[in-house]
């Protein structure tokens, strides 16, 4: 799977993980429930409507919704703590946590640093990482 968070292209990465899986074009055109030449119509699609992100997730058995997920945490502006208080006091909807960083996120973020494309000090700034979990991470993964 690519590892490009910001811009995010869905059907270049589903037809990624169609070919890593090498599954057969007659076996997801009966599970998505679509013609051949839509499937590739689909694998051109920037954005796809979520019902059939949901399928592609459920047949090729991974998760894209993470990706969108990971890219909330890594571009999503900071919330104030009095905007934190003010949205628990006047929301029923489940809040959204940045504190969940997923293991390709940590190896996205360590491989910045260590092509040099960014500093430690870009990365606490640009992600808003705490400077102590940064430094976790690369003496934890960076020996793998």
């Amino acid at each position: 799977m690519s590892n490009h968070f910001k811009d995010i292209h869905i059907g270049l990465l589903i037809k990624e993980r169609v070919n890593e899986l090498e599954i057969d074009t007659l076996r997801i055109c009966n599970f998505i429930k679509c013609t051949e030449s839509e499937i590739e119509a689909m694998f051109l699609q920037k954005d796809l409507p979520t019902d059939v992100v949901l399928r592609w997730s459920k047949l090729l058995k991974f998760d894209f919704f993470r990706v969108y997920s990971q890219h909330l945490i890594l571009y999503s502006p900071p919330v104030s703590s009095h905007e934190i208080k003010k949205l628990n006091h006047t929301s029923v909807k489940p809040m959204f946590r940045k504190n969940i960083y997923t293991r390709e996120m940590i190896d996205f973020i360590l491989d910045l640093i260590h092509t040099g494309q960014k500093t430690r000090a870009q990365i606490i700034a640009d992600y808003r990482i705490p400077k102590t979990t940064l430094y976790k991470w690369i003496s934890k993964y960076s020996n793998e």
